[in-house]
C-alpha cells in the first residue's frame, strides 16, 4: 500500500484546558506570584513555574512551547480546569483535518495508545517507532483576545488569541523511528518533515536526520519534501536539522511567531517592506526553492515558482480557518462556507501591496473574514498544513 501523502514524524496526547481566569487568579494568590516574575523563558519546576510562564505568554500576546520538568507537573495542573483529550503533532492533526475532505494519508507515530488508536484516521494506515503504548500529555493552553487575570499586583489583559504547549515527552524527544514507514511512502507524491523540535541529544538527532535521508531516498524522483517548522528547544538543532535535510526540502513553512524568532527581531506582517526584507534575511538562513509562512492575517509563498502554489496555500488558510471557527469537530459543509467567505481587509491590502517589491516571487492569499470574538488557538498550524498539502498535488 502506499499513499500520496505521507506525514512524518511525531504525535502525542493532549490535555486541552478550558480557559479560566478565575482559576488562574487562585493559583496566583496561592502561589503568591507578583507581576515582575512573570515571564516566558524560565525553567519549569513546579507548578509555581508554570503559572508564572503561561501568565508571560498571557501579557505578551504570544503563543510558543515550552518542556517542563516532569509530565506530573502537567497531569496535576490539568485538574483544576475542565479539559478534552485529542491528538497532537502537525502529522496527525493534519491526517485528521483532510480526512474530512476525504483524504488518506501514511503515518509514523512514536507514541501508540488507546487515544491515538481511537481518534487517528481508520482507514489511513501507519507505523509506529513504539512497541508498548505510552503517555506523555502535552498541556494544550488556549486564550483568546481581551482574557484577563487580575490578582495581587498583577493585571494583565491579552491582546491577541494564541496557544501555549507545554510537555515532558520522552517519545518525542527520543524520537524512535521506524524505517518500515518507508514501505508506504513508495508512490507518495509529498512527504511531511516535523517533530525534531523537542530533541534533546545531538548524536540522537544525527542518527534520526541518517533515518529520514534512508526513507527519502524510497519516495519517487519528483516528490515533493514539505517541512514544517517548530519552536526548537535548542536552536543550534534547528540548523542541524534544516543544514542536513536542505538539499532535500523543497518548502520550509513556518508561522509569524516562528519567522520573527529565526529572524530575532519584530516584523509588522501588514507591511510589505518589513516583509520582504525578512523574506530575504530568511532565505539567506535557510536557502530552500519556496518558502512558506502563514499568519493571521494571509498566508504567502516565496520563491520562483510562487504562483504554482495559490491553490494550495488558498486550502491551507481555508482548512485553519474552519478550525479556528468550529474546532475538531467541522464538517465540509463548515470548509466550504469559510472557502467562500469574503477576505479580511487588512490581508487583501498586503496581498496587492507586496507583489510591488517582489512580483512574481510571491504568492500571497488573504484569510477569510469571520466573525467570531472566540476560536480555537490550537493547531491552526497543523490544520493548515492539513489544508495545503492535499492542494498542492
Amino acid at each position: 500500500m502506499s499513499e500520496k501523502i505521507a506525514l512524518g514524524l511525531g504525535d502525542n496526547t493532549d490535555y486541552e484546558i478550558v480557559w479560566n481566569s478565575a482559576v488562574f487568579e487562585n493559583l496566583v494568590r496561592r502561589h503568591d506570584i507578583r507581576v515582575a516574575e512573570l515571564a516566558t523563558d524560565k525553567p519549569i519546576a513546579s507548578e509555581r513555574d508554570l503559572v508564572i510562564s503561561i501568565l508571560g505568554f498571557l501579557r505578551a500576546g504570544s503563543g510558543g512551547e515550552r518542556h517542563v520538568a516532569a509530565s506530573a507537573i502537567v497531569e496535576d495542573f490539568a485538574r483544576h480546569f475542565a479539559m478534552k483529550i485529542t491528538l497532537g503533532g502537525t502529522s496527525v492533526r493534519a491526517a485528521i483535518a483532510m480526512r474530512k475532505l476525504g483524504h488518506t494519508s501514511a503515518l509514523h507515530l512514536v507514541t501508540i495508545n488507546e487515544h491515538v488508536r481511537r481518534l487517528i484516521p481508520q482507514d489511513s494506515p501507519y507505523v509506529c517507532s513504539n512497541t508498548v503504548d505510552s503517555s506523555f500529555p502535552h498541556l494544550i493552553v488556549q486564550f483568546d483576545k481581551g482574557m484577563r487575570v487580575c490578582a495581587g499586583d498583577i493585571d494583565i489583559c491579552s491582546s491577541r488569541a494564541n496557544r501555549i504547549i507545554y510537555h515532558d515527552d520522552t517519545d518525542n524527544v527520543i524520537m524512535r523511528l521506524n524505517e518500515g514507514f518507508g514501505d508506504l511512502i513508495t508512490g507518495a507524491k509529498v512527504f511531511l518533515v516535523s517533530g525534531f523540535n523537542a530533541m534533546r541529544d545531538e548524536q540522537l538527532l544525527v542518527d534520526r536526520l541518517a533515518s529520514v535521508q534512508r526513507m527519502l531516498a524510497r519516495l519517487p524522483a519528483d516528490a515533493q519534501v514539505f517541512f514544517e517548522d517548530a519552536g526548537y528547544y535548542n536552536p543550534n538543532f534547528h540548523k542541524l536539522a534544516v543544514n542536513t535535510l536542505a538539499q532535500r526540502i523543497t518548502i520550509f513553512s513556518l508561522n509569524e511567531d516562528e519567522l520573527q524568532g529565526h529572524l530575532g527581531r519584530t516584523v509588522d506582517m501588514l507591511d510589505a517592506v518589513a516583509v520582504t526584507a525578512a523574506l530575504g534575511d530568511l532565505h539567506q538562513l535557510i536557502p530552500v526553492p519556496m518558502i512558506v509562512v502563514h499568519s493571521m492575517y494571509w498566508a504567502l509563498a516565496y520563491g520562483d515558482k510562487a504562483p504554482s502554489m495559490a491553490s494550495a496555500l488558498k486550502g491551507g488558510v481555508t482548512m485553519a480557518t474552519t478550525r479556528f471557527r468550529c474546532g475538531d469537530d467541522f464538517t465540509v459543509e463548515n470548509y466550504r462556507e469559510i472557502e467562500n467567505l469574503p477576505p479580511n481587509l487588512e490581508g487583501a491590502q498586503f496581498a496587492v501591496a507586496i507583489p510591488g517589491h517582489l512580483g512574481s516571487k510571491v504568492c500571497v492569499v488573504p484569510v477569510a473574514q469571520v466573525a467570531q470574538s472566540a476560536g480555537t488557538t490550537i493547531g491552526l498550524g497543523d490544520a493548515f498544513v492539513g489544508g495545503f498539502l492535499p492542494a498542492l498535488i
